[in-house]
């Protein structure tokens, strides 16, 4: 199954946790107490919670920020991660969660409205990095209702939304046999009739990929035209298409579940799992928000351990990556996370160096004369 989602958009009412409560009641003190984080990580998914465990684990004091709506919500199970093959996704976040607790982490129930940038010394509590760094001073991060994180860097793992093409019945039957990835589903659905439906260009190359776990698939193809080379492979490899447009999915409401696909000419076509490729759309305002570069296609542009084109910033899970499953997210975590902390030693080490060389070189202590 694909990363939790995290999501962290503007607006909108959630319950504070309790890191937020002490925030608000705290005034400035209790901010400057209870908020000021070596990192904060916007999305509580498998990519953010790993990446905050790793940290916790190095002892750097975290923030995890989530809204509470993962992408998988509606999926029973997850499929595709060693150890954890079946695992319900609210299960492993719940577990992910309690882990990441016990070792120091703040878990806040809420949104992010924005982050900015902090360049003045007294707003960080400390100086910049260095001389010549590029990396802010350190980051203001605002939440749902006014309380204000403060951090040295950010991650942010918020995650995609995906938009269904506008046929009934596809919504309501997400994630149970309305279906995606054939890695996270098509296991168990292998042997049945599938159906796939031609609302994408990589729906062909979807059809040809399931027909792996079913011999029975068909291509709906919908209003596209279909090429003759695409007819060819289709055949060779055994996907029959039906041409027409699709009207919805048909559901059996007495055993709730999909029993076929209804064209517009009438025509109803047996199936009992249909896989469709929706759009899938960045949570990125945040990023954009930030200057964070992205590429030809809108996502974001970040190097191997998720740096983003702003230093202190790092992208990790399905926000950068639509590939991305749970096991993919949760390594991406990890490896954001190593290179992180490497990042805030070698930046601890230099302002103790600086520390230690200004001490050097203060004048000899003189005391006041006495009258």
């Amino acid at each position: 199954m694909v990363q939790t989602r995290g999501a962290v958009e503007a607006g909108g009412v959630v319950q504070a946790g309790p890191a937020v409560q002490a925030l608000r009641a705290g005034g400035a003190q209790g901010a400057d107490e209870a908020g000021r984080y070596d990192v904060v990580i916007v999305g509580a998914g498998a990519g953010g919670l790993n990446a905050a465990l790793v940290l916790g684990r190095a002892r750097r004091r975290v923030a995890v920020v989530d809204a509470g709506e993962p992408r998988n919500a509606p999926a029973a199970h997850m499929q595709g991660f060693l150890s954890r093959d079946g695992m319900a996704p609210a299960e492993l976040l719940a577990v992910g969660r309690a882990e990441v607790a016990g070792y120091g982490v703040h878990l806040i129930d809420a949104r992010v409205d924005g982050i900015e940038a902090v360049d003045d010394a007294d707003a960080a509590g400390r100086a910049r990095p260095g001389a010549g760094s590029a990396v802010a001073a350190g980051f203001h991060v605002t939440l749902s209702g006014g309380p204000v994180l403060w951090a040295r860097r950010i991650v942010v793992a918020t995650g995609l939304r995906d938009v269904l093409p506008d046929i009934p019945g596809l919504r309501e039957r997400w994630g149970r046999d309305v279906l995606h990835c054939p890695y996270c589903h098509g296991y168990e659905v292998r042997d049945r009739p599938l159906g796939v439906l031609g609302t994408h260009p990589g729906s062909v190359d979807h059809a040809l990929l399931l027909r792996q776990w079913s011999q029975d698939v068909v291509l709906f193809w919908h209003t596209a035209e279909l090429r003759p080379e695409q007819a060819e492979r289709l055949a060779a490899r055994g996907v029959r298409v039906v041409e027409g447009a699709v009207k919805r999915v048909v559901v059996d409401t007495a055993a709730d579940a999909l029993s076929g696909v209804e064209l517009a000419d009438g025509r109803v076509v047996a199936r009992e799992a249909v896989f469709v490729l929706p759009q899938m759309v960045p949570h990125d305002t945040l990023l954009a928000a930030l200057g964070c570069a992205a590429d030809e296609n809108g996502w974001v542009v970040a190097d191997q351990a998720g740096r983003t084109s702003v230093p202190g910033v790092l992208a990790i899970g399905n926000v950068r990556d639509p590939r991305a499953q749970v096991v993919t997210a949760a390594g991406m975590g990890a490896a954001a996370a190593f290179a992180l902390n490497i990042e805030l030693v070698e930046e601890d080490v230099a302002h103790a160096v600086a520390s230690r060389r200004t001490a050097a070189y203060l004048p000899p202590f003189s005391p006041a004369p006495v009258h």
